[in-house]
């Protein structure tokens, strides 16, 4: 079950028959739900509503689901499902770059939405959740503790971000970019050795002197195998 009570979602979009359809089927299920017909009343909104989940049209008049991305990103910690009529790469790379958490195509079926939904809850917000086990893992946001069979892992704080991050994310190739945005921020200037390095001591603390929880894809970046 997904924790939808005291969950805000902001549904952005032009055509009022999505909006409502949102609206009624996100209330139905539990969460607090505002619309915004435009960008600038889904800014508007961002400031005073404070949603953790915002469902954002890319192609709206004036401005468009892209600087709408920009501008959240950049006011609070939210989850941006982006939703267009077209399926095109270039419009899921742009939107992914650009801050997106998640992409789908119009017309698309609510169960699935409600499962990114769910999905980038607890990606982005697992303290939402209380405790969340994960195979031998338990990562516990309100303590900001992890366990690796019932031990707890003396992490210090940006190692606790990254394996909080690999673990949430079980399963998928991350990259050494993809961790760096999502770990230490799209304006970090270091050098993307620094994954390599936190990665190393993470295995150490793990214990994963085999690479068997932590996976090491040659070209392609990391996996975490639960």
């Amino acid at each position: 079950m997904q924790p939808s009570k005291g969950i805000r979602i902001l549904a952005v979009d032009d055509e009022p028959h999505i909006l409502q359809f949102l609206e009624l089927g996100l209330k139905n299920e539990g969460y607090e739900v505002r619309c915004a017909e435009h960008g600038l009343a889904a800014i508007t909104a961002m400031e005073d509503f404070k949603p953790q989940v915002v469902i954002l049209d890319v192609m709206m008049p004036g401005m468009d689901g892209f600087e709408v991305v920009r501008q959240l990103k950049k006011m609070d910690n939210v989850a941006v499902i982006m939703l267009t009529a077209r399926d095109e790469v270039d419009d899921r790379v742009k939107g992914l770059s650009i801050g997106a958490d998640d992409y789908m195509v119009k017309p698309f079926s609510f169960e699935e939405l409600l499962a990114r939904i769910n999905a980038r809850l607890r990606n982005q917000f697992p303290h939402l959740f209380g405790e969340v086990i994960l195979g031998p893992f338990s990562i516990d946001d309100r303590r900001r503790e992890i366990k690796l069979d019932d031990r707890i892992l003396e992490l210090s704080p940006t190692e606790y971000e990254l394996l909080k991050y690999m673990v949430l994310n079980h399963g998928l190739v991350l990259s050494k970019k993809l961790i760096l945005d999502k770990v230490w921020g799209y304006d970090f200037g270091g050098e993307d050795n620094i994954v390599e390095v936190y990665v190393r001591s993470l295995r150490e603390k793990l214990n994963d002197k085999d690479h068997r929880l932590i996976r090491t894809l040659r070209g392609s970046g990391y996996r975490v195998d639960i």
